[in-house]
């Protein structure tokens, strides 16, 4: 293992970090149990195999000085490295926990935590249940160490091995060198030249994207450091039958669901009303599967309106799919939503010093997060016990009191929600608004 200068995105994330905002992700997976102490087993293998993850033994480690030649320069003068850990115990990362009958509750308490910046930033908190017939499983990884897709791969190199479809290798990016060929500089040239172009185009976007907002008082929040989380489950086959009978894709339907859940969440607490959309940034990955960057954060989003306002379901659901066909048809690399390209123009020094201010600026640029995390189509076990359900969880931005991630999983879409505890006491009640909002549309698209 070497060292690994982090990525433009990922140093973004490990500076705009704060103790009442913590950047990690996480998922809560729910297994079935045969005994009271499969949850102990469990933490035991989790401990034994994670010894054995290259990926699970690196830390990051701040730089403020060149610490070698080539690509490394970059990260010169306020960045950061991943590298090996020295002295890793998996025994401090897996957590077996006492046994309880609400893992949401504790699920909550535990988001709360910033990981160890000292230590490879992740861990695994095994959670008993009561009843003895199940346990749960709350993964948290920092943004810097993986995004959604390589939390997944090292998630799932602590579960029961699996068979996966054959891979073919990755070829080698040439090492680039320290200096640039001189034959490539106009070519360089009319590249920076654009990419400053579309730094400007994404900068007009947020100022635009912050014109005359009109912002659900429920969706933002002074921080206070709390964490509640909440889960809901939906049959995919039932999603597919609204598709097919009003249009769009899965993902439309799944947006709509949620301007639907939001609209009845808000009505309840006398906070709808006509005209009420507020902004949900839906991040896009730009990796390419075979691509030179494997471990780097590599986003982009497009930045929607949800209309929340709309009091016909069906007319939610055709504003949605509006919006993200234009979003699409324009692309993730324009407009407000790619506003993480931004990251690839500010130099390490500037994540350093602007991180703080960067991660404060959240609620001017959009209301809540809504964020979809891939999972494989095969069922994954843990000592023989099987995944059930898995509810991923984002991290909370800056004055937001609400982020929503979603991940489809052995014929269901599971949502997962994570809010500020003081500003969101009822978050189980929006939870149960997204069940209650596939059963209307149900009802509406007809048999």
């Amino acid at each position: 293992m070497t060292t690994d200068p982090l990525a433009p995105l990922d140093l973004a994330f490990w500076n705009m970090e704060s103790p009442a905002h913590p950047m990690h992700l996480a998922a809560l997976g729910v297994f079935t149990a045969n005994s009271p102490t499969a949850g102990a087993h469990a933490a035991d293998l989790l401990a034994a195999r994670a010894a054995a993850v290259p990926g699970l033994r690196m830390r990051i480690r701040d730089v403020w000085r060149p610490f070698g030649p080539g690509p490394a320069l970059p990260t010169a003068f306020g960045g950061a490295v991943r590298e090996p850990a020295p002295g890793f115990d998996p025994h401090d990362h897996v957590l077996l926990h006492a046994p309880t009958d609400d893992f949401h509750a504790v699920a909550g308490r535990l988001m709360e935590r910033p990981l160890d910046r000292d230590r490879p930033p992740w861990a695994a908190h095994v959670l008993p249940g009561e009843d003895g017939v199940s346990f749960a499983v709350l993964f948290k990884f920092h943004h810097a160490l993986a995004d959604g897709l390589r939390a997944l791969t090292l998630a799932a190199a602590v579960l029961d091995p699996v068979d996966l479809p054959a891979r073919r290798a990755r070829p080698e990016e040439p090492r680039r060198p320290a200096l640039p060929d001189v034959r490539r500089l106009p070519g360089l040239l009319r590249g920076a030249v654009s990419d400053l172009g579309r730094a400007l185009d994404i900068g007009v976007g947020l100022a635009r994207s912050a014109a005359d907002v009109r912002s659900p008082a429920a969706l933002t929040a002074e921080p206070t450091g709390t964490r509640r989380t909440a889960g809901a489950v939906l049959d995919i086959d039932d999603v597919h039958r609204v598709r097919k009978t009003a249009g769009g894709t899965v993902n439309d339907v799944v947006l709509a669901i949620v301007a639907g859940a939001l609209r009845r969440w808000l009505d309840e607490r006398g906070a709808a009303g006509a005209g009420l959309a507020p902004r949900a940034l839906v991040p896009v990955s730009r990796r390419r599967p075979r691509g030179a960057h494997p471990q780097g954060n590599r986003l982009s989003g497009y930045l929607i309106r949800l209309p929340v306002g709309e009091p016909d379901p069906l007319a939610r659901l055709a504003e949605v799919r509006t919006a993200m066909d234009r979003s699409k048809d324009a692309g993730p690399h324009r407009g407000a939503g790619a506003a993480a390209l931004l990251a690839d123009h500010v130099p390490p020094l500037g994540h350093r010093l602007a991180g703080p201010l960067a991660g404060r600026a959240a609620r001017l640029w959009f209301d809540i997060l809504v964020t979809s995390v891939p999972l494989p189509g095969i069922a994954l076990r843990l000592g023989g016990h099987p995944l059930t359900a898995v509810h991923p969880f984002a991290p909370l931005a800056h004055g937001q009191a609400l982020a929503i991630a979603v991940s489809t999983y052995r014929g269901h879409v599971h949502y997962g929600f994570v809010a500020d505890a003081f500003a969101v006491p009822d978050l189980g009640r929006l939870a149960r608004a997204v069940n209650d909002e596939l059963e209307t549309l149900l009802t509406v698209c007809g048999p």
